[in-house]
């Protein structure tokens, strides 16, 4: 959506007067207006108490008052910026309209009697937290910073590792009112360019009023299928990931208030690989992949098939009989799993909003007294209880918090048809699913790659922590322009 430019107005009163009413200075006691005097010339410096940089403002200042009127002549606008104002950030605006979003983004704005243009200095500061390890991606060795929630410091901890003259960071701001910041970062050299120009025309058309949630409010928009439970982005907090992911030929999206960058595009194998697996000798990096696989199918499938042995004994060969519960319980056995799904989800969702002092004795309450004793009562079997802790530990495996859910969704679908039509209701459950997931897409590139279509290399690195050394081609479907490490 165009923006309304207003242009520069004929007298410094009536620009400092447009400017306050914009943006209502007498209305909020954070937007300061400060009217100041220096080499004969009044001034007017509109600030956002709290994120202008005080040391810094007060410097400048410290230098404009000491000039004289012929100071600044004959050229006042081009004496300040390259000779008075010595700053790095700083820039000039001839429209009204953008001076005061940006004021509202952080920047001061000083309006100069005489002057047909408004000089922006970028002098701000968000209150941010420290860089921290991510919770959802630790590592046992490797580094400990993760992405914050201020744009500029993700950049620079990218910038820190890719210290390549083709690393672009393109700008651009989403949402009419919340006008927020948004990079776009990418090698030049290696990604495709029209994968790139085709991500910025998504953004470009978001038309909206601003993005509460950040990345997840972008990806809503950009991701197309708004029912499908599979995240076609993937997201990480470490810098080190992202890197990685760069040097592929992947395009990363860092949205300002957000500690999470998308990577773009992702398959689905993406979102089952973890730093862990490049920070160990390959053939443990190999082995831990593999648990984890593991994990992920029993996450999937365990539920679901241990039900259908459990009502269809004649399925079990010989000498497995045991899989079966020894007593049924009280409540149906379909009854007790999705039972037992909601109360997990019920239990993820009551540690989220526990304070961690507290979390312990809410694992203890989990256990006891509602584990053991819903057995005990009959209510669920040990077996149901047994096989369920498997499918979410399978669950908390996965890299991906976003991916675990939709397979927790899948796991859920297969049960009920496990239910309703047995081994063929089971059998055609994995195939619709199988079906579905081979067909997606993400940013034009086929979901299950490089299993479909299908790709010897790839699946070879995919299944198998690939030492790096050997892993000397970027990945085919990424289309990069430099294919060769």
């Amino acid at each position: 959506m165009e923006k309304e430019k207003k242009e520069i107005l004929g007298s410094f009163q009536q620009n400092v007067a447009y400017m306050k009413e914009r943006l209502a200075v007498d209305k909020s006691f954070d937007i300061i207006q400060l009217d100041l005097e220096y080499a004969g010339r009044k001034m007017a410096l509109f600030v956002i108490d709290g994120f202008a940089k005080d040391d810094i403002l007060h410097l400048l200042m410290k230098f404009l008052s000491k000039l004289e009127p012929e100071d600044i002549e004959p050229d006042p606008l081009t004496k300040l910026l390259r000779t008075y104002l010595p700053y790095i950030e700083i820039d000039q605006s001839d429209d009204l309209n953008e001076a005061c979003d940006l004021v509202l983004g952080g920047p001061a704005a000083l309006v100069v009697e005489g002057l047909d243009k408004i000089i922006m200095i970028d002098a701000r500061t968000y209150p941010v937290r420290s860089v921290d390890e991510p919770d959802l991606e630790r590592v046992v060795r490797g580094p400990r910073d993760g992405f914050v929630e201020t744009i500029v410091f993700n950049t620079s901890l990218v910038r820190r590792r890719v210290r390549d003259r083709s690393l672009r960071m393109e700008y651009m701001q989403i949402g009419r009112r919340s006008l927020t910041d948004i990079c776009i970062c990418y090698l030049d050299d290696i990604a495709d360019n029209q994968r790139v120009e085709e991500l910025k025309d998504t953004l470009k058309q978001i038309d909206t009023d601003g993005l509460p949630m950040a990345e997840k409010t972008i990806e809503e928009y950009i991701s197309g299928r708004h029912w499908n439970p599979y995240p076609t982005v993937r997201y990480t907090e470490r810098p080190d990931t992202a890197s990685a992911h760069l040097y592929e030929g992947h395009v990363l999206v860092m949205i300002d208030g957000s500690p999470s960058v998308m990577i773009t595009p992702a398959t689905y194998w993406h979102h089952l690989q973890h730093a862990e697996e490049y920070r160990q000798k390959p053939l443990v990096g190999a082995y831990l992949r593999f648990v984890r696989f593991v994990a992920v199918l029993a996450a999937i499938f365990i539920l679901p098939l241990y039900y259908l042995f459990s009502m269809e004994s004649g399925l079990l060969p010989t000498g497995m009989e045991f899989i079966g519960p020894n007593q049924m319980g009280v409540i149906p056995l379909l009854l007790q799993f999705l039972i037992a799904e909601i109360g997990i989800d019920m239990l993820r969702m009551a540690a989220i909003h526990t304070p961690s002092s507290l979390a312990t004795a809410l694992g203890l309450v989990a256990a006891i007294m509602i584990g053991q004793i819903s057995v005990e009562v009959g209510w669920f079997s040990n077996e149901v209880v047994l096989y369920l802790a498997l499918a979410a530990i399978g669950s908390y495996a996965t890299p991906s918090y976003e991916m675990s859910l939709a397979n927790r969704l899948v796991r859920i679908f297969l049960l009920l048809s496990a239910a309703a039509f047995g081994v063929v209701g089971y059998v055609a459950g994995i195939t619709l699913w199988l079906l579905y997931i081979t067909r997606m897409e993400t940013f034009r590139v086929a979901y299950f790659w490089p299993f479909l279509p299908f790709s010897y290399r790839a699946f070879r690195d995919i299944f198998i922590r690939t030492p790096i050394p050997l892993q000397s081609r970027r990945p085919a479907f990424l289309n990069p322009k430099d294919p060769d490490r």
